[in-house]
């Protein structure tokens, strides 16, 4: 009842916000659009002053970003998704929201501490041999700080698979990181309002359901719940460290789950250079396109080996060591592609790389991504107008996460829907573009995982491929043969000796879906029935 007064005044106060440094503009075709833009710029012009100079010194997407970073937790976070939809708010803007920071000012270390004894029921001083209350960092949902432990025989032991009594206890660097005080009632508040205002636009604009507002909203909702369920996280990184078990090129830090649950986790700490810094690298006598090349390798392995990715993967949360293997922390946003959807871009990349744009156009058409009643053709042409402006130019120049964001851009006119499930990976794309270029101007990181994609797609898109699968498919038509033979048998055989009735109910129900129709078709199930009885009896 009180819902819609609630999610008005925070509207009031998301406006006046965005009126005050500015940031309407890059908003007020999408606001326009949503059908909210009269209501929002009226309460922004009615409440608030005029921004201030230093507000208007900025381009429109760093006025949005400072906006958003004031408006707190979840508007930082759907700032960082926003930066995706260069389709929604155009190329620059979305490019200012990707470099919106997630970082606030860190709660006092006396906190964290308390959290910690009240999430694992034991004091600081008999969990940790150590602990600095200053943070390493903080962002808007948790900070992380750095502590020691003292192993016991017995966690010594598990570590190294010896007997307790053989095993040496040793101290162990770990970083922990602890949710904000009250952070679940401060981002329940705004996801409300996120799935208020969507579910307004999905009901009085019909031609934005394409968009899918609220499935969006949903899963921005579900990505911040896993944020904030720390048990979550660990999950998340044990799974990502099993894939790679037997990779040495990528690290992800232990999980230490006896010091872990809802609102703290503690793992190994990961040191090693920011896997921006170049100049770094170099000095630790790193080859950069080494470095790269395993980055690409990574990167693939994650997306189309295993449909299972880290979905922030910003210089902030990976680090080279001295032998330039990757590591990586913060696995709170991961992201998950069904092996139709890694068929789908390994296709589409491949296909741009050859210029096929009419293959391009298939691929969509069977992924269901585009609806059947378009032209094929048509949508190859659109397919063509974004492919052949960037041929011909260097291939350091081409950017296929800028590409996967124009195709975007063209849906409308084709009615495709959004796929929520791409737009995490776009954003990895254009961050793991944005590495790339810094430590190497002149290379493309996709064409480094050219090769990994094309054999791939040879072995399962190829012809052993599908044959292989029909044979699954086959096989498990197989186990299900004798049941459904046996349940047909028993149908004809009733059917041959009267006993095979319907419920009134059905009856009644063939007889008024039926009613005016050609009856052909009851024609032909009798005399199949009929068949089915002589040849089984």
């Amino acid at each position: 009842m009180l819902r819609a007064p609630r999610n008005i005044l925070r509207l009031l106060v998301i406006a006046r916000t965005l009126a005050r440094h500015g940031a309407l503009a890059p908003l007020k075709d999408v606001l326009q659009g949503a059908g909210l833009a009269p209501a929002v710029l009226f309460l922004a012009e009615l409440f608030s002053r005029p921004p201030a100079a230093s507000a208007t010194a900025l381009r429109p997407g760093e006025r949005l970003a400072s906006a958003l970073t004031e408006l707190g937790p979840a508007f930082i976070k759907l700032g960082q998704l926003l930066s995706t939809r260069s389709d929604l708010l155009g190329e620059q803007v979305a490019s200012d929201l990707s470099r919106l920071q997630d970082r606030l000012a860190p709660f006092p270390g006396p906190e964290a501490r308390a959290t910690i004894e009240a999430e694992l029921g034991q004091p600081i001083a008999s969990l940790f041999d150590s602990f600095d209350d200053q943070p390493v960092s903080a962002a808007s949902i948790a900070q992380v700080h750095y502590a020691t432990v003292r192993e016991t025989p017995e966690e010594a032991a598990e570590a190294t698979g010896e007997e307790a009594a053989d095993a040496e206890p040793m101290l162990r660097e770990v970083a922990v990181k602890v949710l904000r005080p009250g952070i679940e009632s401060a981002f329940a508040r705004d996801i409300d309002l996120l799935f208020w205002i969507a579910e307004w636009v999905e009901t009085t604009q019909p031609r934005l359901r394409r968009l899918k507002p609220v499935e969006v909203v949903a899963t921005f909702a579900a990505t911040v719940r896993t944020e904030m369920d720390l048990r979550l996280e660990a999950a998340a990184a044990s799974e990502l460290a099993e894939n790679f078990a037997d990779d040495p090129s990528y690290r992800v830090p232990e999980i230490d789950w006896r010091r872990t649950a809802r609102r703290v986790m503690t793992q190994a700490r990961l040191a090693g250079i920011a896997m921006d810094d170049r100049e770094a690298m170099l000095a630790a006598g790193l080859d950069i396109d080494e470095v790269l090349g395993r980055a690409a390798a990574v990167f693939f392995r994650q997306v189309f080996r295993d449909g299972y990715f880290h979905g922030d993967q910003h210089p902030g949360n990976m680090v080279v060591d001295g032998d330039g293997n990757i590591g990586a922390v913060d696995f709170g946003i991961m992201g998950r592609l069904d092996c139709k959807t890694r068929y789908y871009l390994a296709d589409m990349l491949l296909a741009f790389l050859e210029r096929d744009y009419r293959r391009i156009a298939e691929v969509h058409f069977d992924a269901g991504y585009v609806p059947a009643h378009h032209s094929l053709d048509d949508f190859a042409q659109a397919c063509r107008s974004i492919g052949e402006p960037i041929f011909g130019r260097p291939l350091h120049e081409i950017s296929f996460a800028r590409l996967l964001g124009q195709l975007f851009r063209i849906t409308e006119q084709f009615d495709m829907e959004t796929q929520p499930q791409l737009l995490l990976l776009q954003k990895n794309m254009l961050m793991a573009e944005g590495v790339s270029r810094r430590l190497n101007p002149r290379l493309n990181i996709w064409v480094l995982a050219q090769p990994l994609i094309e054999d791939w797609m040879r072995e399962n898109r190829g012809p052993e491929a599908r044959l292989r699968d029909l044979g699954v498919e086959l096989g498990r038509v197989a186990t299900r043969l004798p049941a459904l033979l046996s349940d047909l048998e028993k149908t004809v055989a009733m059917a041959a000796d009267g006993g095979l009735k319907l419920h009134p109910d059905t009856v009644n129900a063939f007889a008024k879906a039926n009613r005016g129709r050609n009856h052909i078709w009851a024609l032909w199930v009798a005399v199949a029935i009929l068949a089915l009885a002589l040849l089984l009896g």
